[in-house]
């Protein structure tokens, strides 16, 4: 009898927040938190591959060439006119611009299960540059289920992406720009 009343409790207590925060609570919390850990940094990660001043900010530079394709721009003594635009400059330009703009539209919650799609996509790249053209150690790559909690590869990754994944299948909730735009492009009766 009291298990069954506080099963009662408990199912009525949680039901209620439920309700009350399901359609915006939970993308908005997601987002605010990736935001929150990762867009000062990916932010600062990107100033530092591309010039300054205007058009300088918006054309990757040597920087850019020796984080993303660290053998590339050192086989072409870092002159990045050496280095073919096809594929590498490309491959470059969209990882700085995808470094800028995917947070951005993360934060505010447009096109966010593209954005976050997409940012799945570049933390994986990004891994996968980090550990095979930087060398990172075994330590710092780390294992699942390893008893170490802080290497920067297999748990802070993994930490960056949930709210990603949540956001891919869920959405970005009620408090976003694209439920805002859904709003506005919903047809009229």
């Amino acid at each position: 009898m009291f298990i069954a009343r506080l099963k009662g409790i408990h199912d009525r207590l949680f039901s209620t927040i439920e309700r009350a925060a399901d359609d915006w609570f939970p993308g908005l919390a997601a987002r605010l938190v990736f935001s929150s850990v990762l867009l000062v940094f990916f932010l600062n990660s990107a100033a530092t591959k591309v010039g300054s001043g205007f058009p300088g900010m918006l054309i990757p530079g040597g920087g850019a060439y020796a984080q993303i394709l660290p053998k590339i721009a050192e086989a072409a003594s870092y002159d990045v006119s050496q280095i073919a635009f096809i594929p590498w400059g490309l491959i470059v330009t969209l990882g700085t611009y995808a470094e800028v703009i995917l947070p951005c539209l993360i934060l505010i919650g447009l096109f966010t299960r593209l954005a976050g799609l997409a940012m799945i996509g570049f933390i994986a790249v990004m891994t996968a540059t980090d550990v095979w053209a930087h060398g990172l150690d075994a330590k710092s790559i780390g294992a699942m289920f390893d008893g170490v909690q802080d290497s920067i590869v297999s748990d802070q990754r993994l930490l960056w992406v949930f709210p990603l994944v949540y956001l891919v299948i869920k959405g970005a909730g009620a408090i976003s720009a694209d439920a805002l735009l859904a709003r506005v492009c919903q047809p009229r009766r």
